[in-house]
């Protein structure tokens, strides 16, 4: 074994959730270590929904134009369509911006437009490659792949990481703080003894079960199969068939997504099989890889949090793929941590800071998880009678209700108010001030009620970068004044001062500004969080400061 090495956080594992911490990481002057057991990057499709406060997320690292530009073409339709059988009938299709046309919308977006980077599609693993080169330009980061994590200990000072590599010695490292994004199958979740609580997989013949992954290439669907119909994900549903077929690359590269094809006996012929019988014709199809998946589970970790050893991502949450909130979920998980972490090294942040990880995100991930739940059961509802093929008056009348079951349950996927819409109205490091918060998982509604997302502004014409009001926050910290005639702040910022909370002042100088947050002071915490709100300065500024660094004594 080699020497025992020094990190202030170990990260275990390497998919987007624990490389984007370790960004976060970096971006707060943290250093890091990712251990992943593999040596590259996954090469098969996994999730391919970025939701607008992922690009967020994106953003604030430098990082969202990039992202952008992976995945499908920027003239690609992001639609999402509903056949009986690919060569058939239509049943219905949401018609959605193309990456290209959202950008022209949001370059004409009134300023309290809340939406300043789109949802992207861009399959994971295309994503999870940029991450990986790009984690390795970073000065605090270090990447141990190769390293199976075996072994995990700690004491009130330190924990303990034993890394195992295919050849060669055991790597032994000491961290300040362990964090497990290693998966459902979290190594550090089982070595906590912290089970999942929640739903398993949803008895229906539509996502529910055991359901078969797979990556594709269709060389001729889109040339000889869907003439003039693409789409990003192509559904087709029978009275014996269900599949969706996601565009990877908007040409020939596809993500199969079917309880309809046994993973137990799902060889390379029989998927071939199944997309031909979607299809309703021939056409060539290879099998690039294939896995097993169970959908329509809901499962959250009962603790987030035990010690030095933290949870993020899969390893603290498993959800049903309906809407894309998994892996959102967890890049969440990783903004709302990662400041906390980077406050306790630095020595601001006090014992409530790391608690109020777990007090946030748990509860978030019990109201997301069902939501997908939800929209997993709303799919397995629809009709799917036989009369749906027939070449009648009953065959038609019957595609027209499916239909518009489909474009319901196609609505209720955008579900903003899950991408934007988190909060922590019970945080013992937030501030409540009585107003009641909105919170619906299929809307969202800004408000500076302390807990939510900062409202977003664009503070001129441009909307390009240093454009947004997300731009011009500061990395700790940062106190709004919205109003000309907001109160001298140098009260807060000598106790922020004196304390050694980072904090920063901006006059927020756009007319409709006051309105939209309806008050003169608002304290933004590093996440976009809002702490505090209120038209003048509290009594007791070092208590406010005590309050949201977590350091405030337990009443």
């Amino acid at each position: 074994m080699r020497q025992t090495q020094h990190t202030a956080v170990a990260v275990v594992g390497g998919g987007p959730v624990g490389l984007l911490l370790a960004l976060f990481l970096d971006r707060y002057g943290v250093p890091s270590v990712v251990f992943d057991a593999g040596e590259r990057p996954y090469e098969s499709p996994r999730g391919n929904t970025h939701n607008a406060r992922t690009m967020e997320h994106y953003r604030r690292l430098g990082i969202s134009t990039v992202v952008r530009g992976l995945g499908l073409p920027a003239d690609h339709p992001a639609d999402i369509a509903f056949f009986t059988r690919y060569a058939g009938t239509e049943l219905a299709r949401l018609n959605l911006a193309s990456r290209s046309r959202r950008s022209r919308q949001t370059s004409v977006a009134p300023a309290t437009d809340q939406i300043p980077e789109p949802v992207h599609r861009a399959n994971q693993m295309y994503v999870e490659r940029f991450l990986y080169e790009h984690a390795r330009t970073r000065p605090n980061i270090t990447l141990r792949l190769g390293r199976r994590v075996t072994a995990l200990e700690q004491d009130a000072t330190h924990a303990e990481v034993l890394a195992e590599p295919a050849d060669g010695p055991a790597e032994k490292w000491t961290a300040r703080y362990v964090v497990g994004c290693d998966g459902g199958r979290s190594l550090v979740r089982r070595a906590l003894g912290v089970r999942y609580a929640g739903a398993g997989a949803l008895d229906q013949d539509v996502l529910g079960r055991r359901a078969t992954a797979a990556h594709l290439r269709l060389p001729t669907f889109y040339r000889e199969v869907m003439t003039g119909r693409r789409a990003w994900s192509h559904w087709a549903l029978t009275g014996d068939m269900v599949m969706n077929l996601i565009s990877l690359n908007g040409e020939d590269e596809f993500f199969l997504l079917s309880s309809s094809i046994d993973p137990d006996t799902a060889e390379d012929g029989r998927i071939a099989a199944a997309v031909e019988r979607a299809a309703g014709r021939r056409l060539p199809v290879e099998v690039l890889s294939r896995r097993p998946w169970t959908p329509g589970v809901a499962l959250v970790a009962e603790r987030f949090t035990v010690g030095r050893i933290l949870l993020a991502g899969d390893a603290a949450h498993l959800f049903t793929p309906n809407g894309g909130f998994g892996m959102n979920t967890g890049v969440d998980d990783a903004a709302n941590l990662a400041w906390k972490l980077a406050g306790v090294l630095a020595g601001w942040g006090g014992r409530n800071l790391l608690a109020s990880y777990e007090a946030e995100r748990l509860p978030v991930a019990v109201r997301n998880t069902t939501a997908a739940r939800e929209l997993n059961a709303g799919l397995g509802s629809v009709e799917r009678p036989p009369e749906l093929e027939e070449d009648s008056p009953l065959g038609a009348e019957t595609r027209a209700r499916v239909g518009g079951q489909l474009r319901c349950y196609g609505e209720r996927t955008h579900s903003l108010g899950v991408q934007l819409g988190a909060r922590y109205d019970e945080s013992p490091i937030v501030v409540p001030d009585g107003s009641p918060p909105a919170d619906s998982w299929g809307t969202y509604t800004p408000s500076s009620v302390p807990g939510g997302r900062t409202p977003h502004l664009w503070l001129d014409t441009w909307h390009g970068a240093g454009s947004s009001l997300f731009d011009r926050l500061g990395q700790g910290f940062t106190l709004l004044r919205l109003s000309g005639a907001a109160p001298d702040v140098k009260p807060l910022q000598a106790a922020a001062q004196a304390h050694g909370m980072p904090l920063s002042v901006l006059d927020v100088e756009v007319d409709t500004a006051r309105d939209l947050y309806e008050r003169d002071l608002v304290l933004v915490r590093p996440d976009q969080h809002v702490a505090w709100r209120g038209n003048h300065l509290p009594e007791d500024p070092d208590g406010l400061v005590a309050r949201v660094t977590g350091s405030e004594e337990a009443r």
